[in-house]
């Protein structure tokens, strides 16, 4: 069932369009920040990404650090920090810095998976599978880092300790819902593109949950695709530089995003290829009205806290426009119109 109040929030990817250099992606992220901030998103996250020409998202502290100096007032933080990939000390540290400079603002949401390819996550991380398979001790030592706590301990991370960053356990299967549950901590899953195991995943949460210090009861965050237009047919044809990307990410052709075309018959087809199909399940695209609808209803089915809206758009003025859109759309649901 639906909550009284659901938040909004944006995951960013930094997706390079066609044409695009990597500085112009970045600053209409930075554009984008603040056009959510204005409509009175709740974060703006960055997601970790690596070795691809398509995804300006890799250093992942740093542009939290660039959007928080350049707002006042969203939280910002991470979707996530992909922990096997880096030594929890230095998370600790450079999120501890990034809270004392934007104190209460700061989120550190936390995934086990590499964001890149095998061959990269080695080149990355030599011991990659074997930190990806500790990822609930690791999760442990950066509480720990974090903790007043810790002061008494031969390593520390003195400017993380005791300062409020909240973190949340991402997921894209079942395995990190238990984890999120046992521990009391928020959880995030990424219905987006990892769509199988949306419910189960949200059932072990909530059955399992243990109340903590954080968290006197469950927390859900759920990531959607979200396209508002002022009509179907333009987000439907905004929508295809979508598609195109997800049919990229499956086939291994990474690319920049491409321009949006009319929905032919052969893209019409592609959506219906089961992968991709599956994929782009929750994938709200159309006017205010129809996306509206699409909303109610994830809602109902899931009862989560807060929506995160991935927007892969190729030109950015249709992304900032969704965007506002979407904020209208949620401001009347949570109104109760």
């Amino acid at each position: 069932m639906k909550k009284n109040r659901v938040a909004y929030s944006i995951l960013e990817l930094a997706i390079v369009s066609q044409g695009n250099s990597f500085k112009q992606t970045l600053n209409n992220s930075l554009d984008l920040a603040k056009a959510a901030e204005a409509s009175g998103y709740n974060r703006f996250w960055f997601a970790e990404h690596h070795n691809s020409e398509a995804i300006g998202s890799s250093a992942t502290s740093i542009l939290i650090g660039y959007v928080a100096e350049n707002t006042s007032r969203i939280r910002v933080g991470s979707g996530g920090i992909m922990l096997p990939n880096h030594s929890p000390l230095i998370i600790a540290e450079q999120f501890g810095t990034l809270a004392h400079l934007y104190p209460n603002r700061i989120d550190l949401g936390l995934g086990r998976a590499p964001g890149t390819d095998q061959i990269t996550a080695q080149a990355i991380r030599s011991d990659f599978m074997m930190a990806a398979h500790s990822f609930p001790a690791e999760v442990e030592k950066i509480e720990n880092y974090f903790s007043v706590e810790n002061k008494t301990t031969r390593v520390r991370a003195a400017i993380a300790e005791g300062q409020n960053v909240p973190i949340v356990i991402l997921g894209s299967s079942t395995d990190s819902a238990h984890l999120a549950a046992a521990k009391g901590l928020p959880y995030a899953f990424a219905s987006h593109f990892a769509t199988t195991h949306l419910f189960s995943a949200l059932d072990i949460y909530r059955s399992e949950f243990q109340p903590s210090d954080v968290l006197f009861e469950p927390y859900i965050m759920a990531g959607v695709n979200v396209i508002v237009a002022d009509t179907d047919e333009e987000a439907n044809r905004i929508f295809t530089s979508l598609i195109r990307m997800f049919l990229g990410v499956l086939t291994g052709k990474s690319e920049p995003l491409q321009p949006p075309t009319d929905l032919t018959d052969d893209l019409k087809q592609i959506l219906q290829h089961p992968s991709v199909h599956q994929m782009l399940k929750y994938s709200f695209v159309g006017s205010k009205q129809t996306v509206k609808k699409q909303v109610k209803v994830f809602l109902d089915e899931t009862g989560v806290d807060e929506l995160i809206a991935a927007s892969t758009m190729y030109h950015h003025e249709d992304r900032i426009k969704s965007a506002q859109l979407f904020a209208e759309i949620m401001q009347e649901i949570n109104s109760g119109k």
